[in-house]
């Protein structure tokens, strides 16, 4: 058992075609937070992903991605949650998120799915939707794209200085998170998407 632990984790897809993608944030995410820890992510034994085990705020944390593809995020974080003995109250979900702005950061307990097959995944794999979520903006597509080809884009050279910032705050956010709670984290980061 892994007492008072949170269980963070970041989707995207596996393989080097989806690579700095708009889908793959999360998962790029999970990268930057463990690379500023100097730590590093291994193969978990027994879940389909990889995970980093570290601490932030004086709190144990598990930082992770699953080795799935996007729709079938369920499983690999259902199986965490169950190495761990970590509750969905202590499980933080990062992804891409169309309908805020580009490179903003938006935290949320719960919720519905908007769509998103990651979360649809995990919903159904432990049983409620009743989870944090940390909604990172990718921009929206143009009324001519799909947005379904669109999620699966990188992002363009212009993009890539407001989204490495964006990506930079999750550190902070999570942290402020696990030591503040969800009201001071979202009055922090919710006023423009910036921190005060």
């Amino acid at each position: 058992m892994t007492a008072n632990a949170w269980l963070i984790v970041g989707l995207g897809n596996p393989g080097s075609n989806y690579e700095g993608t708009r889908h793959n944030i999360g998962a790029i995410a999970i990268d930057y937070v463990v690379s500023a820890a100097s730590n590093r992510l291994s193969k978990h034994k027994r879940a389909n992903a990889v995970v980093c085990e570290t601490r932030m705020a004086d709190t144990k944390v598990i930082l992770a991605k699953p080795g799935s593809y996007m729709n079938e995020s369920g499983g690999p974080v259902s199986g965490l949650m169950d190495y761990y003995d970590i509750s969905a109250e202590r499980l933080v979900v990062l992804h891409d998120e169309l309908d805020i702005p580009a490179a903003t950061n938006r935290i949320k307990f719960g919720g519905g799915d908007n769509g998103h097959n990651g979360l649809k995944s995990i919903r159904a794999a432990i049983g409620t939707g009743d989870f944090y979520r940390l909604r990172l903006g990718i921009g929206r597509p143009d009324q001519n794209q799909d947005p379904a080809d669109f999620v699966l884009k990188k992002f363009s050279k212009a993009e890539k200085p407001e989204i490495e910032l964006m990506v930079a705050k999750t550190s902070v956010l999570l942290e402020m998170l696990i030591k503040e709670g969800l009201a001071a984290t979202q009055n922090t980061f919710h006023a423009n998407g910036e921190l005060n």
